[in-house]
């Protein structure tokens, strides 16, 4: 006999537009009603583009039907308008903007792009947050040095690590030394959500939201249920690299997060004994990326052993050294930022 438990597998699927996850793991089931043999289904979807939920009925339709015993199927959507970009609004209490730094790979540097922002904002005198949503992967809690432990107030929030004057969260203040997150996907988007809902940023100008590599379902939750005011693509010049930059940009173009720019990491090395400049990884990949998808190109920060030094002795290159080239580069970069997010510029520029 056709019961919900065979609506529900056979919509699993159904993957969301552009990922790999199904609709019925994002949640976007909400009531399956089976008389018979005449099948409505409700979804859910968050979202501004019209195609998605378009698609996801048209295509969980065609699956409902193939069932043995559906002799009519009706599939409704109910579409809620995600929350726009650039409008000052924001879904995590008390913080003014929220910036996600994403690459589409991994070792392209994101995470130490990622420190030296908040460093920078916080020298620009802007106060600040980092929220390390790696889980797997965790870097923040090395770099920014520290082995304190969070703990939860009265009120049940979790009051962040303070380090240099920023907030942080990370799996690496929980985790003991060397120890594995071993943690299954919607463990893994619950540990998000607390770090996101349940961390005291309150009062903060900027939360850095530092995401793991690639378009996976911790990216898709975090666009889908928070108003981000912008996203930062760090690569390097290759091209293996660049690959990834424009799966990552069509994630945000999807879900209507606004790129404000390209950081071209590892851009070059510069000899001190001879004074040239080096390409070790190719040359203007960055640029050329950035020119081809309408996005501005921030830097172009050169491989420099000082801030790779920095980030393991955990004290962050724009702390430690802030007069050097590199440290002056970040700098320059937030003031892009700022600019961009202070007076609007380039919304929804993918």
């Amino acid at each position: 006999m056709l019961s919900e438990n065979h609506i529900r597998e056979a919509l699993r699927s159904v993957k969301y537009p552009g990922f790999s996850r199904d609709i019925v793991s994002f949640g976007l089931l909400k009531a399956v009603d089976i008389s018979d043999g005449k099948v409505q289904v409700q979804l859910s979807v968050t979202t501004n583009d019209p195609a998605i939920p378009e698609q996801i009925r048209m295509t969980a339709q065609q699956v409902i039907e193939n069932l043995p015993g559906v002799c009519q199927v009706q599939v409704r959507v109910e579409i809620h308008s995600a929350a726009a970009s650039g409008e000052g609004s924001t879904s995590i209490e008390g913080v003014r903007h929220v910036i996600a730094i994403a690459s589409g790979k991994g070792g392209v540097g994101k995470s130490t792009v990622a420190a030296n922002i908040a460093v920078a904002l916080r020298q620009a005198g802007a106060r600040v947050g980092i929220c390390d949503c790696d889980i797997y992967g965790p870097s923040i809690a090395v770099m920014f040095g520290g082995n304190e432990r969070p703990y939860a107030d009265e009120q049940n929030r979790i009051i962040p690590i303070e380090r240099y004057g920023i907030k942080l969260m990370s799996m690496g203040f929980l985790l003991e030394d060397n120890s594995p997150a071993v943690l299954r996907g919607p463990l893994v988007t619950r540990y998000i959500q607390q770090f996101l809902r349940q961390v005291d940023w309150r009062d903060l100008d900027y939360l850095i939201l530092d995401l793991p590599p690639g378009t996976g379902d911790i990216q898709l939750t975090i666009v889908q249920t928070v108003a981000l005011s912008g996203a930062v693509i760090v690569t390097t010049p290759q091209e293996v690299a660049l690959m990834d930059v424009r799966k990552a940009v069509s994630m945000f173009a999807k879900t209507h997060v606004r790129v404000l720019g390209i950081i071209e990491n590892m851009s070059y090395f510069l000899c001190h004994g001879d004074g040239k400049q080096y390409e070790l990884f190719g040359k203007g990949g960055g640029k050329r990326e950035a020119n081809r998808l309408g996005v501005p190109l921030l830097a172009e920060i050169p491989i420099q052993p000082d801030v790779c030094t920095a980030g393991d002795r955990g004290r962050p290159l724009v702390d430690t050294v802030p007069h050097s080239m590199v440290a002056q580069t970040f700098l320059s970069v937030v003031r892009k930022l700022q600019e961009q997010l202070d007076k609007g510029v380039g919304e929804r520029n993918v």
